[in-house]
């Protein structure tokens, strides 16, 4: 829905909402016109049902107002003595129509000084969860994100079983686009594996400010752009339609900004002519091919010493006579090669001019593959660009996709001989109405990013990750090894080996206890 479509469907709720609660308006000693005037209603309405004006805000938080709209029709009939279970039931399942019931057909009375403390342990139980939810639902979807590191993508900097809050106001926390949405959770609904949100209808996008824009080498989450996810870990090889804010979550370092021109050559990354210098702490890795002397090799010392992951198959493999790694620093690989049943190892490598079909464009008219590819430009908004037939392939899925059906625009984008048309109509250029930028996992081999599906549009982007706050580690050996101590509570960002603040929050937390006890046994006093 867009902007205009919104504005009309809010009118409609006003004259909804006077329809069905003007007689009550006047029983609780207001004027019938109070209960039509948009958002002064709803204020008047929180006084007559004696809750705070702030509720008024939570009625228009996209997902929270989903969650305070029964929560306000409960406490409406609650205000004129419908107080049964049956018309608590009535009211949520017919969405608040029941209060027309309430309303023209029965004569109730307005309880002024009603008593809002629930009269049930299991009514404080709801209402302590219901509120717990909210305020959890507000921090995750405007603030803060919990997140877990799946693949080995960005490893070294971020690893498998890294958990991580990602920042949402970094960037400026981007407003829920989904309007009705089960709370808490993203996409898929836990154990009844089904979808939690309902595709239609949907609020127009729109991030509010952020203190900080990406910037290039940063570590960013983003939604997924071609999403072949259907439920939480349930991968398929077509990809899904999802709403922008449901698509699966992905992590990557942001390689390129808008406006940039981007190259890889021989696996580096290369911006505006230029290699890339990555921050201290990022470590590139490849695949590695080599030779054997013999085939004895310790699975867990070639972890502890190499951090190769021996025992996956998909990682490492070996016979009596050749060697593959998949991820591996140049670093690590020239300490592998003095390992005693190492012969020899080169690192593999995609030559140019060598045409890989899975790459970005996916057209197969490029001789572009994961280790050398483009150059080509990343988008910025405002910038104008040329359209001939190799920008059609660069800029087609934007144009019609992330510009057109996903703001619900009707954009095509056509071939007529050498001539480029959009929606039947000539055009020998285009201006982009959003930034795009270009995201890469550390693991160049082992990472499925912008070389396989291209360009991140800005309202995709969700956050930051500032902060690991444990990590789990499968491949190590004994319980107490499996947790990274050293990583527990550490920056994500920054130079340098990663500094644990673990102790220090242990600190602050045995002095919080101390000081509750303190604060208790001086009430008991």
């Amino acid at each position: 829905m867009i902007l205009t479509e919104w504005f009309i469907f809010f009118l409609i709720l006003q004259v909804i909402h006077f329809l069905g609660t003007w007689k009550l308006y006047v029983k609780a000693g207001r004027k019938a016109w109070e209960a039509i005037v948009p958002v002064y209603n709803a204020v008047v309405l929180m006084k007559i049902i004696n809750r705070p004006w702030w509720w008024v805000i939570l009625l228009f938080i996209p997902v929270i107002n989903v969650i305070m709209l029964p929560v306000i029709w409960v406490e409406t009939i609650r205000s004129f003595g419908k107080n049964s279970t049956t018309d608590t039931i009535l009211v949520i399942v017919t969405l608040g129509f029941y209060i027309f019931y309430v309303n023209y057909m029965l004569d109730v009375t307005y309880i002024e000084d009603r008593d809002l403390k629930p009269k049930t342990a299991t009514g404080e139980w709801i209402s302590s969860i219901l509120f717990a939810v909210v305020a959890a639902t507000i921090v995750h979807t405007y603030f803060m994100q919990p997140y877990t590191i799946p693949t080995g993508s960005l490893e070294r900097t971020l690893l498998v079983g890294d958990f991580l809050f990602v920042s949402k106001f970094h960037y400026g926390a981007r407003t829920p686009m989904t309007a009705v949405s089960f709370p808490m959770v993203h996409d898929t609904i836990p154990l009844v594996r089904t979808k939690s949100y309902t595709s239609k209808p949907q609020y127009p996008y729109f991030r509010l400010p952020g203190f900080q824009k990406i910037k290039r080498n940063d570590i960013v989450v983003f939604s997924w752009p071609i999403d072949t996810v259907r439920f939480f870990r349930d991968r398929s090889k077509k990809s899904f339609y999802k709403p922008i804010d449901k698509k699966s979550n992905y992590v990557k370092r942001c390689v390129a900004i808008p406006g940039d021109s981007l190259s890889v050559v021989d696996g580096y990354v290369h911006i505006n002519g230029g290699r890339t210098k990555l921050p201290s702490r990022a470590q590139v890795q490849f695949s590695y091919t080599g030779t054997t002397k013999g085939n004895n090799f310790n699975l867990q010392n070639l972890y502890d010493r190499y951090k190769i992951k021996a025992k996956n198959p998909q990682e490492f493999g070996y016979d009596n006579q050749r060697f593959f790694v998949k991820g591996m620093t140049e670093e690590a690989a020239t300490r592998f090669k003095n390992h005693p049943n190492v012969a020899s190892i080169q690192r593999m490598i995609a030559s140019e001019g060598q045409k890989d079909p899975n790459i970005f464009p996916n057209n197969g008219k490029v001789n572009w593959n994961s280790d050398n590819f483009g150059p080509i430009y990343i988008p910025e908004a405002g910038k104008t660009v040329k359209m001939d037939l190799k920008s059609f392939s660069l800029y087609r899925r934007i144009i019609e996709v992330y510009e057109g059906s996903e703001l619900g625009i009707d954009n095509k984008l056509s071939v007529n001989g050498t001539q480029i048309l959009l929606n039947g109509e000539p055009i020998q250029s285009y201006t982009f109405k959003q930034d795009y930028y270009w995201m890469m996992g550390d693991n160049r081999h082992n990472s499925e990013d912008s070389r396989a599906w291209g360009y991140v549009p800005e309202n995709h982007v969700v956050g930051k990750p500032v902060f690991v706050w444990f990590s789990w580690d499968t491949d190590a050996k004994g319980l107490f090894n499996k947790i990274r101590w050293e990583r527990m509570f550490t920056t994500v960002g920054g130079d340098g080996e990663p500094v644990s603040y673990f102790k220090y929050f242990l600190i602050l937390l045995a002095g919080w206890i101390i000081y509750g006890q303190y604060r208790k046994r001086k009430k008991g006093a």
